[in-house]
């Protein structure tokens, strides 16, 4: 089915409106599933369901081809306790698409899946396009692409839909939260006691604050230590026998997990565990055909500090959407009616370049 970039943009907002008035907490994206997978068929897309992932192959598939991923995600976080507007009431004012998921990741998703019904019927493609919207991508649950994965064709290159401004995010730091234990002796407040946790926890949180890592990442810059939370003690006049902390690491593509994790093992001056180890950096080559053709459409590449579905993919690939990160999370969401209708263009010229 040939359609107009015009027309397909205009489809794309009018599906992201619709996503965003229907509720999709991660693990309870049942109904934009179906959504998803109802306005993909309108098109004569052929689709499939594995839990509340939606996916779908280019209609010429060839097994002898290399496969591109396509992929964003349909859940949301809860709302903003700072929310001024209905987040399930998708509005405009001033050109901006308000509404939750607006920016993280809609606008993102359903340009993706413009962009794949552009190119669905064509029959000159030289790699196959996978098309996934899938599901509990922000708590990284048992049912999100990790899940999906494992039973699509091995993929060789994949773009993941985020917000980026529609510039080109070659590389992404891997996540480890580590869960910190600062031990001391628990005892009456009212007796002496040289081995407070409290007080023994002051020089742990110096100690996070100051350390380096030694190598620096061209792309993503130095790792990242940041203890997040704290806790401790449930009585005013008992001193606790331990202080939790979680520390959050963001880890750039000069180190594995598992090396952070070594490192931090023998330096740190606390108890660590990981939570997992599986969130791995990731990046594409600035030489690999699919950027080329973006930076020849103008755009510009950087490293990302923030986690999204590449960290489970093994291949290659490029973080790229419409929309701004910092209001991803915020309170009265948006994205801006033109990032949309743009972004379906760029995606669309930049996959020209990159399978002619």
């Amino acid at each position: 089915m040939k359609i107009d970039k015009k027309t397909l943009a205009e489809e794309t907002l009018a599906l992201l409106q619709q996503l965003i008035s229907i509720p999709s907490f991660s693990e309870e994206e049942d109904e934009t599933a179906e959504a998803i997978a109802t306005w993909l068929e309108k098109f004569g897309v052929e689709t499939k369901r594995q839990y509340n992932n939606i996916y779908a192959f280019n209609k010429h598939y060839d097994e002898s081809k290399p496969n591109l991923l396509l992929n964003s995600h349909h859940d949301t976080v809860k709302p903003n306790s700072g929310y001024t507007k209905d987040p399930f009431n998708p509005h405009i004012e001033d050109g901006k698409l308000y509404g939750l998921g607006s920016n993280d990741a809609g606008g993102a998703l359903c340009s993706l899946l413009a962009t794949f019904v552009h190119f669905y019927d064509r029959e000159d493609l030289s790699y196959n396009i996978i098309m996934s919207a899938t599901a509990e991508e922000e708590d990284a649950g048992d049912k999100s692409i990790s899940a999906l994965l494992p039973i699509l064709p091995p993929i060789d290159v994949a773009i993941v839909g985020e917000p980026t401004e529609m510039q080109l995010a070659i590389a992404e730091k891997g996540l480890v939260v580590f869960e910190g234990k600062v031990s001391g002796t628990p005892s009456h407040a009212a007796h002496p006691n040289d081995n407070n946790a409290i007080y023994n926890t002051i020089k742990v949180l110096d100690w996070f604050k100051n350390y380096r890592f030694e190598k620096v990442s061209d792309v993503l810059g130095p790792v990242k230590m940041t203890v997040t939370q704290i806790k401790a003690g449930s009585q005013h006049n008992v001193v606790p026998a331990d202080v939790e902390l979680v520390i959050d690491t963001r880890v750039n593509d000069c180190y594995t997990n598992e090396e952070i994790n070594e490192i931090l093992q023998k330096e740190a001056p606390c108890q660590l565990t990981p939570r997992s180890l599986n969130l791995s950096s990731s990046s594409i080559p600035i030489e690999h055909p699919l950027v080329q053709s973006g930076i020849a459409l103008g755009r510009e590449t950087y490293g990302s500090p923030t986690l999204s579905d590449q960290a489970e993919l093994s291949c290659m690939s490029l973080k790229l959407g419409p929309g701004h990160s910092p209001r991803s999370h915020s309170a009265d969401e948006f994205i801006y009616v033109h990032e949309v209708k743009e972004a379906v263009g760029l995606y669309i010229d930049i996959l020209e370049g990159f399978l002619k």
